[in-house]
């Protein structure tokens, strides 16, 4: 299948990160399917403007709904003969210290940061390993590498995606299926640039770069593990925090 032809399928595809990330694949000659939460009109409607000229289409997912999850691979499959590349970037938080939190806010994280790993990565990856070609990209996080006050939920859940990143990958390498994880850092998202400024500024304090990530700059290192020819990295994490986290 010629590289213009691939697939893809970016869950979380309309938040910050999510749009960065549609727009750079389609941008490398992908079809792209945006699969976020539907309900909101003015906020697809902005995504949509957003994308406008690309080959970027939205669907409507609850990643937590394990049925929901297996619908969407069909109907791509069906629709574009393959589902090529997955990147699994829906998260929520629901920060509060553990001593405070109460278990509706534990499983919520799990469901959609953790769950909806599983749900969309055991329904896809078995046509990707059918047809000899498949990439899967996990949106990890900084703080799932270090920890954060308040995100035991958060931090467990994005290092426990890791953890399936590397399992998933050994069963899938001869396939010719790679299976990686991207950790980014602060970025100016919506979530972050709602901070206070004090905090904000606390926050790139701390950054050796001296600032915040864009979006896009996440989204070059998923575009880079899309590509055909990284079919060589599988079972990694790529930090993208500007120095915040540094290790061997």
């Amino acid at each position: 299948m010629p590289l213009d032809k691939r697939t893809a399928v970016v869950t979380g595809g309309i938040g910050g990160l999510g749009t960065a990330i549609c727009t750079a694949l389609a941008r490398a000659g992908r079809h792209v399917i945006a699969a976020d939460l539907g309900g909101n009109a003015e906020r697809i409607a902005r995504f949509e403007q957003d994308v406008r000229g690309l080959d970027v289409r939205f669907a409507a997912l609850d990643v937590s709904d394990f049925e929901a999850c297996a619908a969407l691979v069909r109907e791509v499959e069906t629709r574009h003969g393959a589902l090529d590349i997955l990147v699994n970037a829906a998260g929520i938080t629901r920060d509060v210290t553990l001593r405070k939190m109460e278990t509706v806010q534990w499983e919520a994280v799990m469901n959609v940061n953790l769950d909806g790993v599983f749900h969309m990565c055991r329904h896809a990856v078995e046509g990707m390993a059918t047809r000899g070609f498949g990439r899967i990209i996990n949106i990890s996080s900084v703080n799932g590498q270090t920890g954060q006050f308040g995100q035991t939920n958060y931090s467990a859940a994005k290092a426990g995606m890791h953890g399936f990143t590397m399992a998933l990958a050994r069963e899938v390498a001869r396939k010719g299926v790679t299976v990686n994880s991207v950790s980014p850092g602060y970025c100016e998202t919506a979530l972050v640039t709602a901070m206070p400024q004090a905090i904000r500024d606390g926050i790139v304090a701390q950054v050796p770069v001296g600032r915040l990530g864009r979006p896009d700059e996440i989204a070059r290192a998923v575009q880079f593990l899309a590509a055909d020819d990284a079919g060589f990295v599988t079972g990694a994490n790529l930090p993208v925090n500007g120095g915040l986290f540094m290790s061997f």
